[in-house]
């Protein structure tokens, strides 16, 4: 199994229980950013849907195995549940927790359903926006690489920069932002 089918069984999983979710991680930056490889697959879950995000583990097997232990996050802040297919473990699946966060929450009611190429299917994800302001908030120096490249690509001029400097406020990081815009090369 590779990469790009783990991500479409995840998702297709996730639509058969009619669980809302997100695509998340190197997939969703692919849309907005320069495009790079990945060797897992992250997909936000709201848990409170109909049997929850074991309904999705059990839709999985046997073809994915998932640890018994549920992981929390200190980057994200969420618990997550990791799984790797049973033939191929080096790849593998986090499935996160949809949570009470605010930005968490509003990043998740913003999200759009677009065809992502890398699989060739329409999904869930993030608005560019929010991907933004997110890695913005982990500030792991890829992340802030990541939030460059879709300042840069998509175009400070397009994207809601009024949206993310709030957010920027709310979380403390507009010396991120500022920093990161300062590195962008003019176009």
């Amino acid at each position: 199994m590779t990469v790009e089918e783990l991500a479409i069984r995840v998702i297709a999983a996730c639509e058969a229980r009619s669980l809302d979710h997100m695509l998340t991680g190197a997939f969703a930056y692919n849309c907005y950013g320069i495009p790079r490889a990945t060797k897992d697959v992250d997909i936000v879950v709201d848990v409170s849907g109909p049997g929850g995000i074991n309904s999705i583990i059990a839709e999985l097997k046997p073809e994915i195995e998932f640890t018994d232990q549920v992981q929390f996050d200190t980057i994200t802040w969420g618990r997550r549940h990791i799984g790797n297919p049973v033939e191929d473990s080096l790849i593998h699946i986090e499935l996160f927790e949809l949570f009470e966060d605010d930005f968490v929450k509003t990043q998740f009611s913003r999200r759009k359903r677009i065809s992502v190429p890398q699989i060739s299917i329409e999904s869930w994800i993030p608005t560019p926006e929010d991907m933004v302001v997110q890695k913005l908030r982990w500030a792991r120096p890829k992340d802030l690489d990541d939030a460059g490249d879709i300042l840069a690509i998509v175009g400070t001029d397009t994207l809601d920069m009024p949206y993310i400097q709030n957010w920027c406020s709310v979380h403390k990081t507009t010396d991120r932002l500022e920093a990161t815009l300062a590195r962008i090369p003019p176009m």
